[in-house]
């Protein structure tokens, strides 16, 4: 979707919100599990959309909220 954000952006972001290593969020990991709730994923959703995912929406994260399919659906390449 957007060459501005990179798996390890968006890894980074998640694990700043949730106060954990980055390297501590496996790929496959729910995210809601480690602490991620709604609020928290609004905050990525405006951060993303600044950084060129224009039409990224909520519910494109909340049904598979793992790492993997995150960084697949912004950048178009698996984590």
């Amino acid at each position: 979707m957007n060459q501005a954000l990179s798996a390890e952006r968006i890894r980074a972001d998640v694990a700043e919100l949730i106060g954990c290593d980055p390297t501590e969020i496996e790929p496959e990991e729910n995210l809601t599990d480690l602490g991620l709730d709604s609020v928290r994923t609004m905050v990525l959703i405006d951060r993303w959309r600044a950084a060129g995912a224009a039409s990224l929406e909520y519910a494109d994260l909340a049904e598979q909220p793992e790492l993997a399919h995150w960084a697949e659906l912004l950048t178009g390449r698996a984590a």
